[in-house]
């Protein structure tokens, strides 16, 4: 009587081995059976959900690459304009420097002019 337990147990545990290479085979895996099984029918709305965050996370991630590139352009293009804004500003200062001494000088009726030409010539 134990010998023959013995061998309906191993006859099941065989079936039970077959029956899972039976199951989880290639074609059962890429065929799309495994999809209805009960376990991948009752998670389907957390496969859902897992899903679409994956693709939120990598759209934010794609968008914020682009963002710190245009940050980057931005901040070049930021550092030209204020070497711009400088030199500007220095232009415009001496100008307005050289104007008013000039008209400080037609306001006191001295006849100075301003020397086109230049102080020192440089020789070869």
């Amino acid at each position: 009587m134990e010998n023959i337990s013995k061998e309906n147990g191993w006859l099941r545990v065989k079936s039970a081995i077959a029956q899972w290479k039976k199951k989880f085979s290639l074609s059962y895996l890429f065929g799309g059976r495994v999809l209805t099984e009960d376990f991948f029918i009752k998670q389907s709305k957390l496969f859902l959900l897992i899903f679409c965050l994956i693709i939120i996370f990598i759209s934010n991630r794609y968008y914020c690459a682009k963002k710190l590139t245009e940050m980057g352009r931005l901040k070049k293009e930021m550092v030209d304009l204020r070497y711009r804004q400088v030199i500007l500003t220095i232009r415009l200062t001496a100008a307005s420097q050289q104007a008013k001494i000039e008209e400080l000088l037609q306001e006191k009726g001295l006849e100075l002019t301003k020397n086109n030409t230049t102080i020192y010539q440089i020789q070869k």
